[in-house]
């Protein structure tokens, strides 16, 4: 089973800079090791310097994630403020008919409520549903 992992890079920032990723080791450790059957799809990991692309290579790029996150068999979306890319990667992934967990206490939220399968309200929370096995129950629909 492949998990993409999609979540803030800049959010609302104004300058170049990208928020703190860890949050996607974090998830990527967690459900390596609790499901042997799980390849993890990152892609802050794949273009790790994407933030310094000229326009033509983040077009390619970005759209190199859409089609990832639509192939992929779930999508965790790690949304502790909004995003306009991770929108995205969640409606291309809700409309290829995938499962989406949104880890975010934007619950109100449309692109939430529309797209995800399951809210889940904070990281820890993610952990937990993995860790206990609910997250497999979650991956079978």
């Amino acid at each position: 089973m492949q998990i993409y992992i999609a979540g803030v890079m800049q959010g609302s920032r104004e300058d170049d800079l990208v928020n703190t990723q860890d949050y996607r080791t974090v998830i990527a450790e967690a459900l390596e090791k609790k499901y042997a059957n799980v390849s993890v799809i990152d892609p802050f990991a794949l273009y790790p310097e994407s933030i310094n692309y000229d326009m033509k290579q983040a077009r390619k790029t970005f759209e190199d994630e859409m089609v990832l996150a639509a192939e992929a068999d779930m999508l965790i979306a790690y949304l502790p403020e909004a995003s306009m890319g991770t929108a995205i990667e969640m409606w291309v992934s809700h409309k290829a008919g995938k499962r989406i967990i949104a880890v975010t206490p934007l619950a109100h939220n449309w692109v939430v409520r529309i797209t995800a399968d399951e809210v889940l309200p904070d990281l820890e929370s993610l952990l937990a549903a993995i860790e206990d096995g609910r997250l497999a129950g979650l991956m079978e629909g």
